[in-house]
């Protein structure tokens, strides 16, 4: 089962921090992504938001997400 992770405003829109998702073999990230609830998945589709798999940020290619990934969505800091 895959862990997917979302930080700061993604947190909310997905309503908790954290969601375990089943996967039955290694699976795209853009079928990851379909699997969400539509609001989720564009949010974590959006340019600016990035992606670490097992902690190490990704770069294209697309990653592919294997059954005990964890997969953490990053959008960009703000701070002051």
């Amino acid at each position: 089962m895959a862990r997917l992770l979302f930080l700061g405003r993604l947190e909310d829109i997905a309503g908790a921090a954290e969601m375990h998702l089943p996967l039955p073999a290694p699976t795209p990230l853009a079928e990851v992504i379909a699997r969400l609830p539509d609001d989720l998945a564009a949010a974590v589709s959006a340019p600016r938001i990035r992606l670490a798999v097992n902690g190490v940020l990704c770069v294209f290619p697309e990653p592919i997400i294997a059954v005990a990934d964890e997969l953490a969505f990053l959008p960009p800091v703000s701070g002051g």
